[in-house]
């Protein structure tokens, strides 16, 4: 499905705040509320809208410290292999492959170092990998989640 320039800015509303109303997204782009649900309903069918979520501050939950790990992998493993075994840790919350050295970046939240030491141990004992490599966030500088960045003409 493409996106026009109405479904990009009901999009970045809806980013901004899922629970705006159709009149008050419609306010911003300059639809009539019908015509905005029309459009989300659409959008939703079409699977450019894949849900409705809170954004959590992990550290509210006792999750203060976030850390990256490069996984290191044996031989061919398969990103099926690597997202089933990361997958069983509930600290990891988002892993990719990646290029460079590394096979995959992994994501990880953890309620201190201590506990972050724990989760890096319990993944490097996975058969498949040989090493991993972590940094550990300092201070977040620029997170935008879910959002859709402007295109340039």
């Amino acid at each position: 499905m493409t996106l026009d320039e109405l479904d990009r800015r009901i999009v970045a509303a809806l980013v901004d705040d899922a629970r705006s109303t159709y009149a008050e997204v419609g306010a911003q782009v300059g639809l009539s509320a019908p015509a905005v649900k029309r459009r989300v309903d659409r959008l939703r069918a079409s699977g450019a809208i894949t849900g409705f979520s809170a954004r959590v501050d992990p550290a509210a939950l006792g999750w203060t410290t976030e850390a990256y790990v490069e996984l290191f992998c044996r031989g061919r493993t398969s990103p099926a292999d690597i997202a089933a075994a990361v997958g069983k840790h509930p600290e990891v919350v988002g892993a990719c492959t990646v290029t460079g050295e590394a096979d995959a970046l992994l994501q990880i939240r953890a309620a201190d170092v201590r506990h972050f030491e724990q989760v890096v141990e319990r993944i490097g004992a996975e058969p498949f990998v040989v090493r991993t490599r972590s940094v550990i966030v300092l201070s977040r500088l620029v997170h935008r989640p879910d959002a859709l960045p402007e295109r340039e003409a």
